[in-house]
């Protein structure tokens, strides 16, 4: 069971928010337009290993997606996953992606019921929890669209580091250079990390075979994100030409990358950048026309290939 922690501090306009989702008590972070109307309802998914709060970090004012979002006209909502914040006394091994799926979209429900949401449900999403995004969708649970960062298809890491990943060993690949974050950021740290729970973890390695088996059900637009230092996933040419092909009821499927920052975007000097074309692809869905089924782009905004890695796909 993960230890008490000391209250987290917030931005301004952000607040605390339960939740009460298929039978799971989840906390959550929630940031709305000033006049209370909002464009549409963005549903934040943090990573493993992390809490709601990567997506309103504190270590500068221009990291919180919450504040962004919620000053652009959206309501931005932040859960703690099933087995994180709140839940994690009741669900202390976790739960598989399936089951956690299932909270999602109970959780778009129940939130919905009770709170004005715009057009709908967009999800971004951040590494393991862009696995669940990508599951949701698949289930067709009525989100929007999908904006993902810091998750592929293919592992970079070998088996051996996969069966690690609890441990605690693998700064360099959740972080990769330390000058792209904030000085203050490993100083407010102890909010954002919390433990993986052991059922996510234990599926960690069968995400290959879950995501072809999902990819071509998601019928939603898809956005995805890779750091120039990303260390977690394959993602050269080759590697982005699989994931796009695998999407294939998505309308329109979008890959790019994000100069200057490591696996974790949200807590680095990009936030900003990555979270404002984040909600302009959410703007681009909102606005239409919708896209033609199949449309493709790739652009690597000069993010550079990682070690090994093929080079980088041009502007499709």
């Amino acid at each position: 069971m993960q230890k008490p922690k000391p209250p987290q501090t917030l931005s301004a306009g952000v607040r605390r928010l339960t939740l009460e989702a298929a039978g799971v008590t989840l906390s959550c972070l929630l940031a709305e337009p000033s006049d209370g109307t909002p464009r549409a309802t963005v549903l934040a998914v943090h990573g493993g290993g992390m809490t709601a709060a990567y997506f309103d970090g504190q270590a500068h004012p221009d990291l919180s997606l919450l504040t962004l979002g919620a000053r652009l006209g959206f309501t931005v909502l932040a859960v703690d996953r099933p087995g994180y914040g709140l839940s994690a006394g009741q669900l202390p091994d976790g739960q598989t992606l399936a089951e956690q799926a299932v909270v999602l979209e109970a959780v778009m429900e129940r939130f919905a019921a009770g709170h004005a949401t715009g057009a709908g449900f967009f999800l971004l999403a951040h590494s393991y929890g862009g696995k669940l995004a990508l599951m949701t969708a698949a289930h067709g649970m009525g989100a929007l669209a999908v904006d993902v960062s810091g998750c592929g298809h293919r592992y970079a890491a070998e088996p051996d580091d996969l069966r690690r990943i609890r441990s605690g060993a693998h700064w360099g690949r959740n972080w990769g250079p330390l000058r792209l974050y904030p000085p203050e950021t490993f100083r407010a740290i102890g909010a954002v990390v919390a433990p993986m729970p052991a059922r996510e973890a234990g599926e960690i390695p069968r995400w290959t075979a879950i995501f072809e088996e999902l990819a071509p059900r998601v019928p939603t637009p898809v956005r995805l994100t890779f750091a120039e230092h990303e260390a977690w996933w394959l993602h050269g040419e080759r590697d982005i030409a699989e994931i796009t092909s695998r999407l294939a009821s998505a309308p329109v499927v979008r890959v790019e990358g994000q100069p200057g920052a490591g696996h974790n975007i949200s807590l680095g000097w990009a936030a900003r950048a990555y979270h404002l074309r984040a909600l302009a692809f959410f703007e681009e869905c909102l606005a239409g026309p919708r896209p033609q089924a199949g449309a493709r782009t790739a652009s690597r905004l000069d993010a550079g290939p990682g070690p090994g890695q093929d080079a980088l796909a041009p502007p499709g």
